[in-house]
């Protein structure tokens, strides 16, 4: 019989609704169940398409005599963390400083029920013992002897965290010193030292691409020569990544992150806010190299996007599963007998050469495509014609994927989350500035009209779309990320009511979220659920820092309109994160970008003429623009502008003005 959890909206807490055991949705009746019965919560973090949350569910939630522990002893609540990013956030840290490592999904706590504070967790535990690991049922019962046996030792731990939590809500708050401009040599610095000069990206394996560092490494790259080792570092990096395994080389976007190395494999789960962000950084990279490389995988996103994602709406859903008919990867997988017949005798050595399949199998016996060679080794290997090849290989790529499509695919999770979507905007809106692409910027600003009729209810932002199921009021990144996107839309195509859009929201995200004692911002409202901790970041994680792009946003906003309200909160936000901007800058890239930014104010250009005139002015600027530089375009007769804009007018003449 199915519980609690069949009656939600959430496609990954439906995915547990025929477990045996009683999960419940967090809300107040659950927490409260907790404290009347007495009994420990089991909270259990993760979404819908993350592999390990399947394999954990599949030893244990779904096993009875696990299951009956757990609901004997526990009550046991179920969070999708993309519906609840501020359960995730609070409940990270907490994990991070009981265990001195940083989480990850599944996230497993065991939280008193008076004040859910947490006295035990971890990530994955397996129904066996292995790889230095409890098992998982052996821990319950540990836990159980624990709390019934030795509460102080339960209250103290979570006063404890509650301590720490506390202290760091203190340090992050005590900046004792002035924002410095050499935070951005220092990052510089770190992300040389982090450099992988053998395989590109930064760090070891598992290997995520962190394009929010090289969103900033990128923008501090147009201002160097190719034979700089930052220009390198940069552009070898993308290279690899784009090659490797982790793109899907037939389909289009990307996986998540690798776990190897060389970015040969991934898991195979697909997340709208790493392409969304990928789209936006790859096609930054075709603007200063000029490589098709970097243009290809925009390409693909884009295709992948409007084929798999999107929605009729316009929106797009949030993820693809890594698994498929339960095995992790199938859908993606293939063999050289079942390549060959469809691309034909002859084509397949120059396949095979490009994508591996003439080498050992390189996933649990079968074959994951990965670029050991890119397209010109291919050429100059079989003497082809570059154009020829060109147009050969995207015919093979196509049939190959008409067969892939006959597979059984990975589950969609069909959610439409604001943010997210704000992010694919900006990606959208952005490569189709450098390529003057219109037909990017109309799925773009399809989904702007989606968001705003979907998500924007009586003046306040939602997380979801309302026919996502839960009304959950929004977070900071829904404000921050969709005011940029607003502002990336308002410069491939003036829209009045944009404008007044944009204000509305960066007036909403002051009144909301802003901290006024110390600077920057809150993640969650000042009218959200009460938690254990009012969370407010710095660093950049798998989303850019939200605190981050809100001071971005509104930087960007007060210069174009000329309010100082926006600008001066944009300067108290870099303050409130002086100390940690200074000592580790590497973490925290969305900082460094504004610390340049107020270092340097970017350029602003904005023409006002007539329709023919701004169309031909906008085909010269737009695709020269650096990501620092912006250009808005606006018809002379325009109305009800600001007077920072509307002053810049000349009457019938056109002209540009900074």
């Amino acid at each position: 019989m199915p519980n609690a959890l069949a009656n939600e909206s959430s496609p990954y807490l439906r995915q547990h609704a025929d477990n045996p055991v009683d999960w419940l949705p967090w809300s107040q009746q659950a927490l409260e169940l907790a404290r009347t019965q007495k009994k420990p919560i089991l909270l259990s973090i993760g979404y819908s398409a993350c592999h390990w949350c399947h394999v954990m569910a599949h030893e244990s939630f779904e096993d009875e005599a696990t299951a009956a522990l757990m609901n004997q002893h526990f009550v046991n609540i179920k969070v999708d963390r993309e519906e609840r990013p501020d359960i995730d956030r609070i409940y990270q840290t907490a994990h991070q400083l009981i265990a001195r490592r940083p989480g990850g999904w599944p996230l497993t706590m065991f939280l008193s029920p008076e004040d859910q504070l947490p006295f035990f967790g971890g990530t994955y535990f397996p129904d066996k013992p292995k790889h230095g690991m409890i098992a998982f049922a052996e821990l319950l019962q540990r836990l159980v002897e624990i709390f019934q046996q030795e509460p102080e030792k339960i209250r103290q731990q979570g006063a404890a965290i509650q301590q720490a939590l506390i202290e760091i809500d203190l340090r992050e708050n005590q900046n004792r010193h002035g924002a410095d401009i050499g935070a951005v040599a220092t990052f510089e610095a770190q992300l040389q030292k982090a450099f992988d000069p053998e395989f590109g990206g930064f760090g070891r394996a598992p290997k995520f691409p962190q394009p929010a560092i090289l969103l900033q490494a990128l923008q501090r790259a147009f201002d160097k020569r190719p034979a700089d080792p930052l220009y390198q570092a940069i552009d070898f990096s993308l290279q690899r990544i784009a090659l490797g395994g982790i793109q899907d080389h037939l389909g289009g976007g990307f996986y998540r992150y690798s776990v190897d190395d060389k970015w040969m494999i991934p898991h195979f789960e697909k997340m709208l806010y790493d392409n969304a962000q990928l789209l936006q950084l790859f096609a930054q990279a075709f603007r200063l190299t000029g490589n098709r490389l970097f243009a290809d995988a925009v390409d693909g996103i884009v295709a992948w996007l409007e084929r798999d994602m999107r929605s009729p709406t316009g929106a797009f859903h949030a993820a693809l599963d890594a698994d498929s008919e339960g095995v992790e990867g199938k859908y993606y997988l293939w063999t050289p007998a079942e390549v060959k017949p469809v691309i034909g005798e002859q084509a397949y050595p120059v396949f095979a050469y490009r994508f591996g399949l003439d080498q050992a199998p390189n996933f649990e016996g079968k074959w994951h495509l990965h670029g050991y060679h890119d397209g010109q080794q291919v050429i100059d290997k079989f003497a082809l014609d570059a154009e020829a090849y060109r147009q050969q290989h995207e015919q093979l790529r196509q049939q190959l994927l008409d067969v892939r499509a006959t597979r059984i695919p990975p589950g969609l999770d069909d959610k439409l989350l604001t943010s997210w979507n704000a992010l694919t905007i900006r990606g959208l809106a952005n490569a189709a500035r450098v390529f003057m692409r219109q037909d990017y910027f109309d799925i773009a600003r399809r989904c702007l009209r989606a968001v705003q009729d979907e998500c924007w209810q009586d003046g306040r932002l939602l997380a979801l779309a309302r026919g996502s199921g839960k009304q959950l009021p929004g977070y900071l990144d829904d404000y921050a990320h969709l005011l940029q996107a607003t502002l990336d839309c308002l410069q491939f195509e003036w829209d009045d009511e944009d404008l007044t859009f944009a204000i509305e929201l960066a007036d909403q995200l002051l009144e909301l979220f802003a901290d006024d004692a110390h600077g920057g911002f809150y993640f969650t409202a000042v009218d959200h659920e009460k938690l254990i901790q009012r969370p407010k970041s710095w660093q950049d994680e798998a989303m850019p820092c939200g605190n981050a792009a809100a001071a971005l946003a509104l930087h960007r906003l007060g210069l174009l309109i000329g309010r100082q309200s926006y600008t001066q909160s944009a300067e108290k936000a870099l303050q409130s994160v002086a100390d940690n901007l200074r000592q580790t800058p590497f973490h925290a890239a969305g900082f460094v970008a504004l610390l340049e930014a107020l270092h340097r104010p970017p350029q602003q250009i904005i023409v006002r003429g007539d329709l023919p005139s701004l169309r031909q002015w906008r085909q010269q600027i737009l695709p020269r623009l650096r990501p620092d530089q912006s250009a808005y375009f606006i018809a002379a007769d325009a109305i009800n502008l600001p007077d920072e804009i509307a002053q810049k007018s000349t009457g019938s003449e056109t002209s540009a003005s900074r």
